[in-house]
């Protein structure tokens, strides 16, 4: 099985990412948070910052992803990865903010379907790179997924990467595994989990249900950021049938967890050091560190008492010492 790390604005970029390869690793593929080609000739400056070859660590295999529902900005898009020496495009047809689904990108794209395939049959003649999607199944309904998935079959493919919930769904309630299983029984492209994959177990459920080559973590990784090395170390014991003990974070030895905190604790200073170099004032370093806290405080022992230090810390002084509070008494 490959794993990926799903994309998510504001939050998983270069700096993010190359700190989570050194200090973890785990993922085959790294997906880029999308960018939005438009009417200019060419993404420039900020727009193509995060997927400049210098930087990001070769460690990470990272495939750039678009949000466009216009074909020509897409090839043209695509083109300029490409002539960074990216392999790999992926069309974002999941977003459910309420910004870009009016405008008919993002889940918003899934809308028309006969502009869907209008849009790949251009894409498709015009650029010669591998093209992967992140789906969902439909604006407002599951039953829109059958029409989705007629036009994802009418072309090839790298992967179509479904995230079982409409639009409306936004991230709540539960996936919707009736609309996977018929993806699974009809797609002519090689299928990518994505979905509240938080646990081992959470991940042994697709597992043991699909005959699947690729599953896509998000907010799982950003919670725990180990989850995908967790995965792979119970699987290699359970194929050597040795006895396997719960290795979540919250039921590791005194030991273990002591290694597990140390490696959270400079993974932060990392993070820490590295955004305190890129953001222009303490006001702007600050909102992001608190952006990391709202996964990072799942791996504290009171997740919600440690939230609420973060949230409470007005300037880096009080921010720094609440961390140091939470490491050394609630992690």
């Amino acid at each position: 099985m490959k794993f990926y790390f799903a994309p998510l604005d504001g939050v998983t970029g270069f700096i993010y990412r190359n700190a989570f390869a050194d200090f973890f690793g785990g993922p085959d593929k790294y997906f880029a948070p999308f960018i939005s080609p438009c009417h200019n000739p060419k993404l420039k400056g900020r727009e193509i910052k995060d997927l400049l070859p210098e930087n990001n660590s070769k460690k990470v295999n990272l495939v750039p992803q678009i949000m466009a529902n216009n074909s020509e900005y897409f090839i043209k898009g695509a083109r300029q990865i490409a002539d960074m020496g990216y392999e790999e495009v992926n069309l974002n047809a999941g977003c459910p903010s309420g910004t870009v689904v009016p405008k008919g990108r993002g889940a918003g794209f899934l809308k028309d379907t006969y502009l869907m395939e209008k849009f790949f049959d251009e894409v498709f003649c015009k650029l010669d790179m591998k093209i992967s999607v992140k789906t969902r199944i439909g604006v407002t309904d599951a039953s829109e997924f059958e029409e989705i998935m007629e036009v994802y079959n009418k072309f090839p493919f790298e992967e179509v990467i479904v995230h079982p919930r409409t639009r409306v769904q936004l991230y709540k309630g539960e996936p919707d595994m009736e609309a996977f299983d018929y993806a699974y029984h009809v797609s002519k492209n090689p299928l990518c989990f994505n979905g509240n994959i938080f646990t081992v177990e959470d991940y042994e459920k697709i597992a043991s249900r699909y005959n699947l080559d690729s599953v896509m973590l998000g907010r799982g990784l950003l919670r725990n950021p180990n989850l995908v090395n967790e995965i792979k170390l119970k699987e290699e014991e359970q194929r050597e049938n040795s006895p396997i003990d719960n290795i979540t974070h919250h039921s590791e030895n005194n030991k273990d967890r002591s290694a597990a905190k140390e490696k959270i604790r400079a993974f932060h200073d990392r993070l820490y050091a590295d955004f305190t170099e890129e953001m222009s004032s303490d006001k702007h370093l600050l909102n992001k560190m608190i952006e990391m806290w709202n996964y990072l405080s799942f791996m504290s022992i009171d997740q919600h008492k440690c939230a609420k230090m973060i949230r409470k810390a007005q300037n880096i002084f009080k921010y720094e010492k609440a961390v140091n509070e939470i490491f050394d008494n609630l992690m």
